[in-house]
This record gives C-alpha cells, sequence and structure tokens, in this order.
C-alpha cells in the first residue's frame, strides 16, 4: 500500500474531540493555505471512515483530508469489502442532474412529434460532435429536447450563443447555424450564457455535447449515435411506467 495513503488510512481511525463545524473550518483553512486562495473548497463532506473527510474544490476536483487539517490525500479511495471505487461513485452522484432544479427557460426548447420523451443537452456553438448531433437530433422523434448552450470553445463561442438567443426564432437561429452552417446576425437581448455555464460547473461538466436523460443520468461521456439516444429515451420512459 502507498505509504501516504496508509498514513491517511490510519489518521481515518483516531477519534477526534473536534465538532463537525470545527473540522470543516480547520480543512477549509488548510487548503485554502495549500492553494494560496480564499476560496479553493466548492463543499466538504465527513465520510464514514473515522476522521476522513471528503473535500471538493471549486474546479471538481476531489481530495480527501483528516479532520485536523494536518493530512491530504489524492486519488480514489477504495472500498476494499465492497471493491467500490467510492470516489468514482461519489463523482458519478455528484454529476447526476436534478432534473426538477434545471432552469429551462434557459434553454432552447425544440419539440418533436408528442415530446413526450425528454433530452437535455449542453452544447458549444463551435462543436464539431455538437453539429453532428444537431442534424442527428431533427431526426429524433417524440421527444423534447432542452439545449443549454455554453461557451467554452472558442473565443467567439459566447458571441455567436447569444446571437442565436436573441433570434426572434431561437429553435431555427440553432438549426440553421449546427446543422446548415449559417451564421446568425448579430442580436442584444438578455441572454442566459454565462448563467448556463455556470450551471454546467456545478455539474462538472468539462466537455460538449454533454447529453442527459429526465431521470438525471448522463447518456454516454459524449457524443453519441441517434440509435443509441432512443433507445436510452425508451428506457427511462419504460423504467418511469413501472
Amino acid at each position: 500500500m502507498n505509504r501516504l495513503l496508509k498514513t491517511v488510512v490510519a489518521l481515518a481511525l483516531v477519534p477526534t474531540s473536534f465538532s463537525c463545524f470545527a473540522d470543516d473550518a480547520l480543512i477549509r483553512k488548510a487548503v485554502n493555505t495549500m492553494f494560496n486562495t480564499q476560496d479553493a473548497v466548492r463543499e466538504i463532506t465527513k465520510l464514514p471512515y473515522g476522521d476522513l473527510h471528503e473535500v471538493v474544490l471549486t474546479d471538481g476536483q476531489v481530495l480527501y483530508m483528516d479532520g485536523r487539517g494536518k493530512y491530504l490525500i489524492q486519488g480514489s479511495l477504495i472500498d476494499v469489502d465492497k471493491r467500490l471505487d467510492v470516489t468514482e461513485k461519489r463523482e458519478s452522484d455528484r454529476a447526476r442532474l436534478n432534473f426538477a432544479d434545471l432552469p429551462l427557460n434557459q434553454a432552447i426548447k425544440q419539440v418533436r412529434g408528442n415530446g413526450k420523451r425528454v433530452l437535455v443537452t449542453f452544447e458549444d456553438v463551435n462543436c464539431g460532435y455538437c453539429k453532428k448531433l444537431a442534424a442527428d437530433l431533427k431526426n429524433l422523434k417524440d421527444a423534447t429536447i432542452y439545449t443549454f448552450m455554453i461557451a467554452i470553445l472558442a473565443a467567439d463561442s459566447e458571441v455567436k450563443a447569444k446571437n442565436i438567443w436573441c433570434a426572434a426564432d431561437r429553435a431555427k437561429a440553432w438549426n440553421d447555424w449546427m446543422v446548415e452552417g449559417n451564421e446568425p446576425p448579430a442580436a442584444k437581448c438578455d441572454d442566459p450564457i454565462r448563467k448556463n455555464l455556470e450551471l454546467a460547473n456545478k455539474y462538472r461538466i468539462r466537455g460538449t455535447p454533454a447529453i442527459y436523460l429526465s431521470d438525471g443520468t448522463r447518456a454516454g461521456g459524449g457524443y453519441i449515435s441517434l440509435d443509441k439516444i432512443d433507445a436510452a429515451l425508451n428506457r427511462v420512459e419504460a423504467a418511469a411506467k413501472k
């Protein structure tokens, strides 16, 4: 076993007299000092392993620290008995969308057929695979598609996204650009593009397209073909009926 891991595991078994609040304050101070900033930590969670705490940084990175803020470990935490990568499981749970809380008014809405199946995507207007996805989704049947435009790939991504959002017909402007290659004309209005990026950061979305289903799960790690999207939508719909 790695020497650092042994040290952290040993520390996790040592009882502590500090309250959870005190632990959080000590950990936050230690991590901020380590990274020379005042806001390095997004959240701290006490784990059911002695004195071990999960520390999520503002950039989404996960670390582990003892309650006194003295020892830190980077890497995956493994539950040996369950043969479970705890870090991977926690990251997956954290990345799951809380669908009911999504600000759908910040997304471009497209309805196909009866619209009963629901798909959510996060996309950049300059993303090649997003353009391929947009062409595919024109053939998706009986679904409502919510597209959150985020600007992460190019200097003009935000400008193009704003122009699409401010168009008289957003869905048409989106497909005109993404599928047909017709750049949207300049337009101004209140737009949600930067708020969308904050939302994407909340769910640790680092690349596009990011495709989610109505149960909050992510459908694949990036672009997936239309037949796989269709199958995933059917699967979620069937599960909801049980």
